[in-house]
């Protein structure tokens, strides 16, 4: 109910808007216009928005962080860091210096040169294939300084930290520990294949910075060398063991 006492108005537990309602739903339409307009005045101020500041700020749905953190890393990213993140192809390698494309390939003679001679005499020859495994780890120990190098200049893509400088130390224990197994070549061509196999996952995944055509020198020149080395092991275990001083030509 509504009471009035000394020209204040009092509200005892009703709203007053509901009040209002109440008594213009039940009361005769006898206003005229200017008190119809007074009264719609006096019920917009009681009756409350639906739609205050406040609830329109808790009405807003929720920002996807998911999408907008996907944004922000990628509107910080620097678009070198990106390159450097980028696939590469094989069709990559019609980019490769000249000079790189001969001397990487040639590279390749002393891998595939004993397994060839040992296929076509049909004998596994140990002082050829010790020669093979001595010329793997020699190539595992300069990838492995190749990434040393790389971290060290300053602006390089690479930081020269525990991690970068680590994994260019590993390389050549590799290769280091394959040149221990004189007596015995096929854990030395093993070792020489893990060796072979770590520094390309280095330098596809870990190590940022080298260009598209590198990797993918990297990529056919590593399988060739470990195909060759396999080849070597194969004969090894399927063909007779000749020393060349006991091969008569």
């Amino acid at each position: 109910m509504i009471g009035f006492a000394s020209g204040r108005r009092i509200l005892s537990g009703v709203p007053a808007w509901r009040c209002l309602q109440q008594i213009t739903s039940r009361a005769p339409n006898y206003t005229t216009k200017p008190q119809q307009l007074f009264h719609s005045q006096v019920s917009s101020a009681l009756i409350p928005s639906r739609l205050t500041p406040t609830n329109r700020l808790l009405s807003v749905r929720p920002l996807n962080l998911s999408a907008s953190r996907l944004c922000q890393g990628h509107s910080q990213g620097s678009p070198e860091r990106g390159k450097h993140r980028e696939g590469f192809s094989m069709k990559a390698l019609t980019q490769a210096p000249k000079p790189a494309l001969i001397l990487g390939f040639s590279g390749l003679f002393p891998f595939l040169s004993p397994s060839l001679l040992m296929a076509e005499t049909q004998l596994f020859i140990p002082e050829v294939a010790f020669a093979q495994m001595v010329y793997g780890a020699c190539i595992v120990s300069f990838l492995g300084g190749a990434r040393w190098g790389f971290a060290i200049p300053d602006g390089s893509p690479a930081q020269p930290d525990w991690r970068n400088l680590g994994n260019s130390v590993v390389p050549s224990l590799l290769a280091w520990l394959a040149l221990l197994c004189r007596d015995n070549i096929a854990e030395g061509a093993l070792v020489v294949i893990m060796g072979l196999g770590l520094s390309l996952h280095y330098d596809l995944t870990l190590l940022p910075g080298y260009p598209s055509w590198f990797k993918a020198m990297r990529t056919v020149l590593t399988l060739v060398a470990t195909f060759s080395l396999v080849a070597t092991l194969t004969i090894k275990q399927f063909c007779p063991e000749k020393k060349i001083k006991e091969i008569q030509l």
